[in-house]
Order: structure tokens, then sequence, then C-alpha cells
């Protein structure tokens, strides 16, 4: 009965646990300050410095259920991720460019997990988890909040006009006006996600060739 009554972990996640439902709150809340807080003080200072909330949950991949995570941003200031369990292939961390900024669709790097092992990162990094191919892959998340920086200046939300076309492992089904000029939806998906996208918000598209899903949706 209990299970029955767990909220999904995120909007983009199904499998998983919120950490706050089961009684872990205090646990949390003392992982942030003795790590997460320290080190976003360092690495991350505008959106770090001042850390006084969180929503934490573990996330769970393997085949049958949740297999990837479309690229998006995460509703966060600091994002801490820690592989929990790791008997798996596939499914690399994509990290492209930070939301806004002209490069926010265009690929950086991919990181792979390694049990015991967290990632760092602004909330607004814009990411993604690719297939796992085998095992399954769990890991606990810690989105992190400052309330000091959310009423800054620095916390406004400024889209700048695109570089250029986007690199293919960046594009999001999710949120992407022309992801189907590029790449196939993902079985199930096209339906739901097909036409409804933001991303380039209009008038910040790339210069030459952009071309949204919809014809009704040109800038």
């Amino acid at each position: 009965a209990r299970s029955s009554q767990l909220r999904r972990p995120s909007s983009m996640n199904n499998y998983g646990i919120i950490l706050n439902e089961i009684g872990l709150e205090s646990f949390v809340f003392a992982l942030q300050d003795a790590i997460i807080q320290p080190l976003a003080a360092i690495l991350l200072p505008a959106e770090g410095s001042e850390l006084e909330a969180h929503h934490s949950f573990t996330i769970r991949y393997r085949g049958g259920e949740d297999t990837h995570l479309d690229v998006h941003t995460d509703d966060s200031d600091i994002t801490f991720n820690v592989n929990i369990f790791g008997n798996y292939s596939g499914a690399p961390l994509v990290f492209c460019g930070i939301n806004g900024e002209p490069d926010h669709r265009l690929f950086r790097t991919a990181y792979q997990h390694r049990l015991g092992y967290a990632v760092l990162h602004r909330g607004r990094h814009r990411h993604g988890a690719e297939d796992i191919t085998s095992g399954e892959r769990m890991n606990l998340v810690v989105w992190s909040y400052s309330p000091t920086y959310r009423s800054s200046e620095a916390s406004r939300k400024v889209h700048q006009k695109e570089a250029r076309k986007p690199d293919l492992r960046c594009l999001s089904y999710t949120h992407d006006r022309d992801f189907a000029q590029f790449r196939e939806f993902p079985p199930d998906k096209k339906s739901r996600h097909f036409g409804r996208g933001w991303c380039p918000p209009r008038g910040k598209e790339y210069h030459h060739g952009f071309v949204p899903d919809l014809p009704a949706d040109s800038a």
C-alpha cells in the first residue's frame, strides 16, 4: 500500500523514489551541507554559494523501463548526481551548453558514470542520458536551490540567438521545435511530443536553414 502512494521522482523519470517521502530529508540536508554546498561554492559560486533547499530522488534505467533520459535542463540551481548501482553498459551522460546561450544545443562532452562517483553541474546545463544497452544503472540525484541566486539579476533567463545548427546528441524530442528535421522520434514519443516544443524560442533560431517541425511554427 505504501509503494502505491509514492510519486514519480521527476516529470521525466518513472522509476525511483523521492527521499523525503521515505524519511531521508535530514540525511540529504546533511549531504548538502557537508559535500554539495562546499563544492558548489568553489566551482559554481553564482548559483551555489547559499543552498538552502533541495529535492532529492533516485532514478533507475534498465530495459523494459526507462532506458534513457531525453536532453533537458533541471529545475534546480545546482544538481548533484552520484551513481549508486552500476552493473550496466551504455547510458552515457551527455552535456551540451548552458540554456539560453548560443551554444546550448552544441555537444560538449559525455561522461560515463562510475560507482560512487558524482557529477556536479548547474541546473540550466543542458544534458541527457543516452540509451542503456544492458544491465541496470541507479543514481541518487539532489537538486539544490538558492533563494539568494533566484532573486538576483544573474538568474534572469535571457535567450541568445543560436550559434548554428544543433548537434545530434543535444537534440530534445520533448523541448525542441525542430527535432524531427534531424532525428527520428523514439518509439511511442512522437504522438505526445511532435510539434509541442518551445526551443529555441521564436526569433532566437540559428541564422541559416532553421526549419520547424510544424510549418505554422515558423518565426
